[in-house]
């Protein structure tokens, strides 16, 4: 994923961005709570996240800070406020100092009470400080992150002149790189004139080439009247692309209700394996089973399977392995259930001794070798009195590089 696109990911949530000096390592602040099933999993992650990103910034690595901080932002636990501090600092490092400014405009308004204010302050002073020393006149600059730079700051002290310079930028013989930021500050901008162009470019009227970020701005920024004029380009366009785009816009959004509805009467079935796709990140795990129940083609219960795969809705999953009459997703579903992590070892192991299709029990082997689970593969390879299922665990077993395994190994070798 690109910096940008988690730039813009995370303006789906707070219409600006956060900014900041090096202040405390670690914060508290609230953001909204998730159910209590999703807390604890959400919290190790963002736990996870936020140390690989101070890694990064004691490495230095700001773009890979960037990244990491922008995840636990997204995640909005008790540490989004110090992440999207951070984001910014990372952001003002690598000289994206446009960016890191409109993050921290931002940051009062998301998180009125965070511990962090003081030093998002600072920072965006010291960014502030930066951009008026080095900026004279857009139209004299020739680097395109200065332009940029230049343009944005003018956005908040004179529109009237940056929106024509930003059109100029569209229209003229530019980098697609600074098109797409040029589009990216004027999706930040509330004038009409601004949401025309916009709107325009999202419908592909204008500007063709730049009109899948124009649409994936609109999600970015959300709101009623965006996710309605993605609703009317949806309905009127016959272009699968867009038609994906969009939906991919309403997840970025947060508008499930219209990824539902798509994924429940869109008759492209590719539209309903592509909107079941958007529900699994959107974290849909109810709405996903009751579209699995209910829809008949296998191509699409295939991407059903994916959603609630990336929901980690291991139940639902688990169901579908030991249940499914359809072979080759049943298959599928066991794979998903390898992939998922050791949790799901004693079910797998289940279905293995319940099993009566060799074929089947091979795709729990290879899903307990995904798993890297050379317990149970040992287990299974002592006590499997089919041979060619012994040799299979046997086999997997010698390419697993596991003290346990080679351990077995060995001693087979003894016997």
């Amino acid at each position: 994923m690109t910096r940008r696109l988690l730039i813009a990911l995370f303006l789906s949530a707070a219409v600006s961005l956060p900014a900041a000096g090096l202040p405390p390592s670690e914060t508290d602040a609230g953001t909204k709570t998730e159910s209590a099933e999703g807390k604890k999993e959400e919290s190790a992650q963002e736990a996870k996240l936020y140390n690989k990103g101070t890694k990064a910034l004691n490495d230095e690595d700001w773009d890979s800070a960037a990244e990491f901080f922008m995840e636990v932002v997204k995640i909005g636990g008790p540490r989004a406020d110090a992440a999207l501090y951070w984001v910014a600092y990372s952001l003002n490092k690598e000289e994206r100092k446009g960016e890191a400014l409109a993050i921290l405009r931002g940051f009062p308004s998301k998180y009125p009470k965070s511990k962090w204010l003081k030093e998002a302050r600072a920072l965006e002073a010291e960014v502030k400080g930066d951009i008026r020393g080095r900026i004279a006149n857009p139209e004299s600059e020739s680097d395109d992150d200065l332009k940029l730079m230049a343009i944005n700051s003018l956005m908040h002290t004179d529109p009237e002149r940056a929106l024509p310079l930003l059109e100029k930028i569209l229209k003229g013989n530019h980098s697609e790189e600074l098109k797409e930021r040029a589009l990216f500050v004027l999706a930040q901008t509330p004038s009409p004139r601004a949401r025309q162009i916009i709107s325009d470019v999202a419908r592909g009227s204008a500007h063709p080439d730049l009109q899948e970020k124009a649409l994936h701005y609109l999600g970015v920024f959300g709101g009623k009247e965006n996710r309605a004029l993605l609703e009317e380009i949806y309905k009127s366009s016959s272009n699968l692309e867009v038609k994906k785009q969009i939906l991919h816009s309403f997840m970025v959004a947060g508008d499930r209700e219209r990824v539902l509805a798509a994924a429940r009467s869109e008759k492209s079935s590719e539209l309903r394996g592509e909107a079941a796709h958007q529900l699994g990140v959107m974290g849909a795990r109810a709405e996903l089973w009751q579209l699995y129940k209910a829809e008949k083609d296998r191509k699409v219960k295939e991407e059903i399977i994916q959603g609630l795969f990336i929901a980690g809705d291991s139940d639902h999953v688990l169901e579908l392995a030991r249940t499914e009459p359809d072979r080759e997703l049943r298959a599928d579903a066991i794979h998903k259930l390898g992939i998922m992590g050791m949790q799901t070892a004693p079910a797998l192991l289940t279905i293995y001794r319940e099993e009566r299709d060799n074929e089947m029990k091979e795709e729990v082997l290879q899903a307990l070798f995904v798993q890297g689970n050379a317990r149970a593969l040992i287990d299974i390879a002592k006590t499997e009195k089919n041979r060619e299922l012994k040799e299979e665990a046997v086999q997997k077993l010698s390419v697993m590089n596991n003290k346990e395994a080679t351990e077995y190994l060995m001693q087979l070798l003894n016997d």
